[in-house]
Parts: structure tokens; C-alpha cells; sequence
């Protein structure tokens, strides 16, 4: 936007006179009313420690953790984990349970009683041809019950996480441990190839940036895109789009002259790389984005410690998108993929939503059951739709791109009648006559899980309790393996691309991704505003975040002037429909 700014709000965090103020929060409450629930971001993979402000059972704003406390991220929060927490208590979300009696019929109101003894019915007839989706938003509880209900009460592995970046590669052929975010900031050099942080994993790059800033370390990016982090690094290679797996040959030193060539990088880059890492002593942490395939993250994941001596530790960091990716990859790695589970699957049990693109899928299926808060594109082909618990309302764990198990914290009851994902999915595996043992209780639910998953073996909520001391999964590290076959795939696929490809040479804008619009970002007026670049108002000295009235309606002149709509009063409307989404 005009003012190059996030918007994260960290401002207010610090200002010492209360001065400014949250736009979405002020004058809605006294902040020594409210209770104070310490919980995890539902956003970042990065899993940003908060403190949920609630009052009457309404969350009324989330601020950092405490500024004082050695935490995992201090007094920071980005944007979204500050700001974009209005959708927990929304007039959107569902109220009851709704039931689709007949396909291209209504969703009708029911009981929980009702829904569950349906839902169960359907699953009975339909035997062991039962496919199970969990998103990457929901807790380990949720996912490994989830999981339990595929293998236990429908009697096969046709399971699959629903927008997860497939982390199996990375960790199967894990050669260095994982860093930690104070590692980052510690760091003496750091490569990072693809991705984009301060986009997606805003507490990452706040510590490469204080690193390269403070600590004096130097940033290597190998990227297609020169994004706003390549003003800091030391070096930047620019490769060709869709160049990044023949990067990881490089690294592995098993590209010739002519893979450099079209790749768009010189030899004499790679050699100054190689030769910066060569006189790097402390701490070199390489970091990869999503945009890498299974292969590529294979190689570089098996090929860092081949860098490693006396004098340098390497450490790994992946980027994945959701703030349980990395715990959802834990639970359900290694099986079947998304469209092979959808494929397959005559009937569905959904937790969470669908990409949008994906939703055709499921079109001709004979049943569908959705667990979510709000109806959604994918709650549109559900025969039954069962209205799911906000973060801010379950006990449960996330696990982020650093390892740690972190505690999610129940603030507020369930919103009307919403249940924990972990508990809907128990219901209805008790209503076809299988007990998970868990007797509604969270902490059994993640015993379980810990019992299970090798990497978390031995923990339990107790030993969660201190952020200041977290808990890291405990990762098996791989010997050095032959990965002739997925080189050999990276050079097929690279060899395949067009001999002439354009470079990117555009810096995306502030917030391109960060300031998207989703399901839940989208319940917060503000965040539309930011969406459509955060224009700078004609006539206005401030930002148009502050530019709602209290009770979240524009104020239309100023925004209509934000939005380049005009002056005019009578494009009210125009003006609400560009703005707001309906």
C-alpha cells in the first residue's frame, strides 16, 4: 500500500503512552476486564505465542504475549494474528448442525443428536469406502482423531490433509536439525531459497532481518522473484521461474554449465555462494519455500550436511503455509495424497474446508459431511454440515515450522452450539460403535497422539506449559542416501522447460499475500481495505484502517475517496460492494 507497511500493529504494542490505539478494539472494552488467555497464532506456520483478550464470552482483541517474557516471538504479532480475529465471533457463524435430507435440497436446521445418528447411518452403509480430509488448521488432536476415524471406524488409510505442502520429502531424508526462530536470529549466514517470509512467515523474517541487521550475517536468496528481502541479502541469485529444483543439483553439486545456463545463473555465482558458505563459521541455516518440489526438498534436505565442520553447524527451516502444517505432516504423512483420497472416496468426512479449486471434486459423491465454522464453498456439496469450534474456543496443540509443540488454550465457551473438531469426529465414531477412549477430555486427546507419533513420544500437556522452554519434536536425522532417482526427476522436469524464459523483475507489493482475503481474514471490515492495496485517501492524513464507524460500517466518504470510487454520496453502495464483501 501507499504507506509500504504491513500493518502489523507492533506500534501499538510498544508505544508507551497509549497513544495509538487498535482500531478494531478501542472503545469496546477496558483492558483490565478482560481475561487473558495465552494460546497460539492460527495463522503462521511460525506459531507466534498471543495473549486472547476476551469478556462475556466475546474474544474482544489478542495482543502479544508479554513484551517481558523470554517467548518464542516477544512482543511481535503480524498483522493477521493481531488484527484478523473478528471471525470468532461473527453473526456468520454456524449456529446448528444442517442437514441436506436430499441432494439439491436445503440445509435444514437439526440437533446434534439428530446430525450425529444421521452422519453415522450413511457411514455404515457406505462400509470401508470412506475417504477422511483434515486442513492443516485444525490441532494434532483433530488430525490424529480424524486419521483414528479412517483407520478405525472406516477401516482403511484413504486419508489425506486438505491443504498442507507435502513436508514427507523433507523430513524422511532430515540430515541437520531444525533451527529454532532464536537460531535464525542468531544466525551467521543464512540461505533461503524461494519462499517469501515477511509474506507468509512474517516471524521468520523479522529474525533473518534483525540478523542481517544486527548480528551482521550475511543473506544469501536464490530466488525467481526479487522480493523485499533481497534489499538485505548480501547476495542475490536470480534464477529463472520454475528454476528452483535445478538449484537444488547446484547445491548438490550435480549441475554442468548448461542446467546454470538456463537456470539464468553464472557459475560465478554458485562459486561465490559456495565460497561464502566455505568461510562462514557459527550457525548456517538454510531455509526452503513451498515452491519446491518433493524432489528439490529431498535433495537440499539430504544434501545440508554436507556443509557442516568443526568450526559450522547447518540448520534446516522449512516455510510451510499453516500455522499446523507441520504438525498435520507429522500425523498424516506418507499415505495417500488429497485427489487420490477424493478420487477414490465414495463418501467423505471433512474437517475443515477445501481449496476452492478442489470443491468439484466432490460433486458426485453419495455423502459428504463438513465440520467448519462458516458455510463455506465446500459446506456447498455437503449433505451435512456440523458447525465447528474456533481456536480461541478448544484446548488442543499446533506444532510450527521450528518443531515446537505449543499449547492452543480454550478462552471463550463454543459459540452457539460449535464443538472441537476432535469431539465431533469422536460423536460420530462412538454413534458407529467405536470408542477412542478419549472421555472428552483434550489432554487424553493428545496422549494419545504423543503415543503414537515417534517424534512426540513422552510428551504431555504438562511439559507444554512453559513457552520460555519449549518442546521440540524429537526428529530422526537420516544418513547421507542415494538420491540418484530424484535428481535425475529434476533434471527430466528442468530439461523440459523452454529454452528462453523471462526473468520476474517486479518486487511484489507490501501484503500481496499477507493481506489476502480468506474465510476467516475476511470477517474483519479493515482487512478489505488492505486487500485492495491500502490506497492513499485524496483527502484524507490517515490510514484507511481507521475509516469504520464502531459498529464496522464505512465511514463512505473517506473510504470512498480510498477507493478511488469518488466523493460522491450516492455511490454508497458501489462503494460497500468494492469494500466489503457481502
Amino acid at each position: 500500500g501507499w504507506l509500504g507497511c504491513s500493518q502489523c500493529g507492533n506500534c501499538i504494542e510498544v508505544c508507551p503512552t497509549g497513544t495509538l490505539l487498535d482500531a478494531v478494539y478501542r472503545h469496546e472494552t477496558r483492558p483490565w476486564e478482560l481475561d487473558q488467555t495465552i494460546s497460539t497464532d492460527v495463522y503462521s506456520s511460525d506459531g507466534m505465542q498471543l495473549s486472547i483478550g476476551s469478556r462475556g464470552g466475546f474474544v474482544h482483541r489478542i495482543v502479544a504475549r508479554d513484551r517481558y517474557v523470554d517467548g518464542l516471538n516477544g512482543e511481535f504479532l503480524d498483522v493477521k494474528a493481531r488484527f484478523a480475529h473478528e471471525f470468532i465471533n461473527h453473526t456468520d457463524r454456524l449456529k446448528t448442525p444442517l442437514i441436506r435430507y436430499k441432494k439439491g435440497g436445503k440445509l435444514i436446521p437439526a440437533t446434534w443428536d439428530e446430525a450425529i445418528h444421521f452422519v453415522a447411518g450413511k457411514f455404515n452403509e457406505s462400509g470401508n469406502n470412506i475417504g477422511v480430509v483434515a486442513s492443516a488448521r485444525l490441532t494434532n488432536e483433530s488430525i490424529f482423531t480424524l486419521k483414528r476415524f479412517a483407520t478405525e471406524a472406516a477401516n482403511s488409510n484413504n486419508y489425506a490433509v486438505s491443504d498442507a505442502y507435502d513436508l514427507t520429502p523433507f523430513f524422511d531424508n532430515l540430515s541437520v536439525p531444525l533451527a529454532t526462530h532464536k537460531e535464525i536470529r542468531h544466525a551467521k549466514t543464512i540461505l533461503l531459497i524461494g519462499g517469501e517470509p515477511e509474506e507468509e512467515q512474517t516471524f521468520t523474517a523479522k529474525q533473518m532481518r534483525q540478523a542481517v541487521r544486527n548480528g551482521g550475517a550475511k543473506l544469501i536468496i536464490v530466488h525467481h522473484t526479487p522480493i523485499r528481502l533481497t534489499q538485505q541479502a548480501t547476495q542475490f541469485i536470480h534464477v529463472n521461474p520454475d528454476s528452483l529444483g535445478a538449484f537444488a543439483l547446484a547445491f548438490a553439486d550435480k549441475a554442468d554449465a548448461s542446467i546454470l545456463k538456463k537456470m539464468g545463473a553464472a557459475q560465478t555465482e554458485i562459486d561465490d555462494l559456495l565460497k561464502t558458505i566455505g568461510e562462514s563459521e557459527g550457525d548456517f541455516i538454510i531455509m526452503f519455500g513451498r515452491d519446491l518440489s518433493a524432489e528439490a526438498q529431498a535433495v537440499l534436505s539430504n544434501s545440508a550436511g554436507n556443509f557442516t565442520s568443526e568450526n559450522r553447524r547447518v540448520l534446516l527451516h522449512p516455510l510451510p503455509l499453516y500455522n499446523n502444517s507441520v504438525g498435520a505432516n507429522d500425523i498424516m504423512a506418507g499415505k495417500k495424497t488429497l485427489q487420490d483420497v477424493l478420487n477414490s472416496s465414495r463418501a467423505l468426512l471433512i474437517g475443515g474446508s477445501l481449496q476452492e479449486e478442489d470443491t468439484e471434486l466432490l460433486a458426485n459423491k453419495d455423502f459428504v459431511v463438513v465440520q467448519e465454522m462458516f458455510e463455506t464453498a465446500t459446506t456447498e456439496f455437503a449433505d451435512v454440515v456440523l458447525p465447528a469450534a474456533s481456536f480461541a474456543e478448544v484446548d488442543g496443540t499446533f506444532t510450527n515450522n521450528t518443531g515446537f509443540v505449543q499449547r492452543v488454550r480454550q478462552a471463550i465457551e463454543p459459540v452457539h452450539q460449535a464443538k472441537a473438531d476432535w469431539i465431533i469426529t469422536s460423536m460420530i465414531a462412538r454413534e458407529m460403535g467405536i470408542d477412542f477412549g478419549y472421555n472428552f477430555s483434550a489432554s487424553a486427546a493428545f496422549k494419545a497422539v504423543a503415543d503414537a507419533v515417534p517424534a512426540y513420544a513422552g510428551l504431555r500437556y504438562p511439559a507444554l506449559k512453559d513457552e520460555s522452554k519449549p518442546a521440540q519434536a524429537k526428529y530422526t536425522l537420516a544418513e547421507k542416501k542415494d538420491l540418484s532417482n530424484e535428481m535425475d526427476i529434476l533434471r527430466q522436469r528442468f530439461e523440459a522447460l523452454p529454452d528462453e524464459l523471462e526473468k520476474y523483475t517486479v518486487t511484489p507489493r507490501v501484503g500481496h499475500k499477507l493481506h489476502r482475503i480468506t474465510v476467516m481474514t475476511g470477517k474483519t471490515a479493515q482487512f478489505h481495505l488492505l486487500a485492495n492495496g491500502n490506497p492513499k485517501p485524496e483527502n484524507l492524513l490517515v490510514s484507511p484502517l481507521t475509516q469504520f464507524n464502531l459498529d464496522g460500517t464505512p465511514r463512505v466518504e473517506q473510504l470512498a475517496a480510498a477507493v478511488g470510487v469518488g466523493d460522491r454520496l450516492d455511490d454508497k453502495e458501489s462503494v460497500q460492494e468494492k469494500v466489503i464483501l457481502k
